[in-house]
């Protein structure tokens, strides 16, 4: 293994019963400072991926890392938590420290801004609490690599962008790696450096979050609502794969760029440029894979 590598999974086999729940043909490389989104729809493989990494399901396969167990985080979608106590003991009892003795314990709560529910019973939490909770645990363990499964699931826009912004924040200037399933877009578009593209157990696409753009977007796209007016007005535009709601454009060129905005500043149409839309991504990955499967 390199220097710079942390984990390997070259081949990866999967099954539940008799169906196949992973079946991963090309290897996956996480590396030192590596920012993993892992997308893909539900049944997609995301869970059972880090469940095999972390040897919690029975795989064929090879998984390689110079990781031990314990230098492996993993915040998992449901934790069970004793609401027999205050939140400050089962910190301090799961951890095994005491938050008064303990500096980074005390930066974290402060960080997650938790110092109001140390007194509270875990039951008594809300849902964006409890997420901030389980971070701060995790984030104790300083682990080299560290999964988070859908860390924002269950909480409101303005919660979830908060503690996106306070993980970005906190990560900023780490090396550590990590591993974010998320089915929020933009919330992957702030994190990920890298995306893993997950379809019903296969991997779609991995790489660098610019090369995939440019492979499947091209240099930039032009992202707006979908209207039959606006689809007539823009009949002779390149359109690539986008979801109903949307037309996305692709813009090869900057002329191009500048003809298709002139045209809907034109008709007063509002719309958003973009070089890292990862929905667009996605959606026009899985599209190919489907033309190729369809082709065999």
């Amino acid at each position: 293994m390199g220097h710079s590598e942390l984990l390997a999974v070259e081949r990866l086999t999967v099954h539940y019963g008799k169906d196949t729940a992973l079946d991963i043909e090309t290897p996956i490389l996480i590396e030192e400072g590596d920012r993993i989104g892992i997308i893909g729809s539900n049944g997609a493989g995301k869970s059972t991926l880090i469940k095999s990494i972390l040897g919690l399901v029975n795989y064929e396969g090879s998984i390689r890392t110079r990781l031990t167990v314990e230098q492996i985080a993993t915040h998992m979608q449901s934790n069970g938590y004793t609401d027999a106590m205050a939140t400050r003991h089962i910190l301090e009892a799961v951890l095994n420290t005491k938050i008064s003795k303990n500096q980074k314990l005390r930066e974290l709560i402060e960080y997650f801004e938790f110092e109001d529910c140390l007194r509270k019973k875990y039951s008594k939490l809300s849902g964006g609490q409890k997420q901030r909770f389980t971070i701060i645990m995790v984030m104790m363990q300083d682990a080299p690599l560290t999964f988070y499964d859908e860390v924002t699931s269950g909480l409101d826009f303005e919660t979830r962008q908060k503690l996106v912004e306070k993980l970005v924040a906190w990560y900023r200037d780490r090396d550590s790696s990590l591993c974010i399933v998320s089915h929020y877009y933009e919330e992957l578009e702030q994190l990920a450096n890298k995306l893993l593209i997950l379809d019903k157990g296969k991997v779609v696409d991995f790489g660098k979050k610019e090369d995939l753009f440019r492979k499947y977007c091209g240099r930039a796209v032009i992202v707006l609502n979908h209207s039959p007016e606006k689809e007539t007005l823009l009949k002779n535009y390149v359109k690539l794969a986008a979801p109903p709601h949307l037309i996305a454009l692709s813009c090869d060129t900057e002329e191009k760029e500048r003809e298709i905005t002139e045209l809907l500043l034109k008709n007063n149409i509002d719309y958003r440029r973009s070089s890292t839309d990862i929905e667009i991504i996605y959606t026009n990955a899985k599209e190919k894979q489907r033309g190729q499967v369809n082709r065999q």
